[in-house]
């Protein structure tokens, strides 16, 4: 039967995500609208999003942090545009945007001496074969594919190459190795909700050394410049930024962070995070028609569940049939106002993708899982009517 209680936030897109539970526009009032980000209260509020996000995270005092463009793919391509060349290069790949960082370094940069080592939706490449003398380019959490690196135990502390992590659905809802970790990159329009169009890129010394003693052969945009005179420009990890940044959108990530404070840090947030998976989990369990894409239950997501059909009704249909039907259920489930935004990504296998991260509540998705049967049920009945 159809439900007749609703998710009283019925967000759940993958980016940008729901913001924090108690959000309005009222928050954003303390906004410097109208400065300069260059003037002292703008550069104290930049500085501020970096000392908190160091804080949260628990970055080590040594490792820069940094504002940069284009939201977290300007961030991962300005250190591979930056950093690559020197040393062979491991690619790893098991979704979308991983593939995507794949055809920058071979197509674009051109690199010659690459290694590429991709898995299909569902799965993860066999990190136990990756050689972390090269430098290692991967995304700890797959958005599109809902498969996560399991831990850094793969990663050599005595490694000679640098690893560079794409860790935007990652970070705030999984705990990462930062001893393991080079270069890190994530946007806050991901877990913490904020507003899109930032990155923020995270250097350890590892990084600033490679930095300081290669110069690459190809020419660097201005957006991509974070050197000065062949030296680090520490003046962009200290709150100053390579382009002017939107100050509404960092009062955004401003507010978020108090948030993730107050609610207790990192810990919390993973715990808020990895209560909704459960949720979820037990419902996979109990319900005949759908699994996770996520083959690997120790690689499974917490925050971009992906979800596959598994009714064998639906795997007889025909390709474009089997495409239809997670967009049927997503409209009819928009329509209703239950829920937003689920459908799988374009490029993945025709399913839904729910985002469970830290500003969903778990009530929501109480809310949600009887929907999604009752969706999936009144499709299906229409498509064999």
């Amino acid at each position: 039967m159809k439900p007749t209680t609703r998710p009283a936030r019925p967000l759940f897109s993958s980016g940008p995500c729901a913001k924090r539970p108690g959000w309005a526009p009222e928050v954003l009032s303390d906004a410097l609208i109208g400065r300069s980000h260059r003037s002292k209260p703008g550069k104290a509020k930049l500085a501020s999003a970096l000392s908190r996000t160091r804080s949260i995270l628990g970055i080590p005092d040594d490792y820069h942090i940094g504002i940069v463009p284009a939201s977290d793919t300007g961030a991962v391509e300005l250190a591979l545009w930056n950093l690559l060349g020197p040393r062979p290069v491991d690619m790893l790949a098991w979704e979308s945007f991983g593939a995507g960082w794949i055809t920058d370094v071979v197509k674009q940069l051109r690199l010659q001496d690459v290694r590429t080592m991709t898995a299909d939706y569902g799965h993860i490449v066999d990190l136990s074969a990756v050689d972390t003398d090269h430098d290692v380019v991967f995304t700890w959490n797959g958005t599109t594919s809902g498969v996560r690196v399991p831990d850094g135990d793969w990663i050599k502390a005595d490694r000679k190459g640098l690893t560079i992590c794409d860790a935007t659905s990652a970070a705030f809802a999984q705990y990462l190795p930062w001893d393991k970790l080079d270069v890190t990159t994530f946007s806050w329009q991901k877990v913490l909700g904020g507003e899109a169009a930032h990155g923020v890129l995270i250097l350890s010394p590892r990084a600033v050394e490679r930095l300081e003693s290669y110069s690459p052969p190809w020419p660097l945009p201005k957006i991509f410049r974070i050197k000065k005179q062949g030296t680090l420009d520490k003046a962009i990890f200290e709150g100053a930024t390579i382009n002017t940044p939107s100050m509404l959108c960092v009062e955004d990530y401003l507010d978020a962070l108090q948030w993730a404070e107050g609610v207790g840090g990192l810990d919390a947030l993973i715990r808020r995070a990895d209560g909704n998976l459960a949720l979820m989990e037990e419902w996979v369990a109990r319900t005949d028609w759908v699994d996770f894409l996520a083959v690997d239950p120790a690689t499974r997501s917490n925050t971009s569940i992906c979800l596959k059909i598994v009714d064998p009704w639906f795997l007889a249909l025909p390709d474009d049939a089997r495409a239809s039907i997670p967009k049927q259920i997503a409209a009819l489930l928009d329509k209703e106002g239950a829920a937003y935004d689920i459908e799988g990504y374009r490029d993945a296998p025709p399913g839904l993708r729910i985002w469970c991260g830290a500003t969903v509540e778990s009530s929501d998705i109480k809310a949600l899982l009887p929907w999604l049967d009752w969706a999936y049920a009144t499709v299906k009945a229409q498509a064999r009517a």
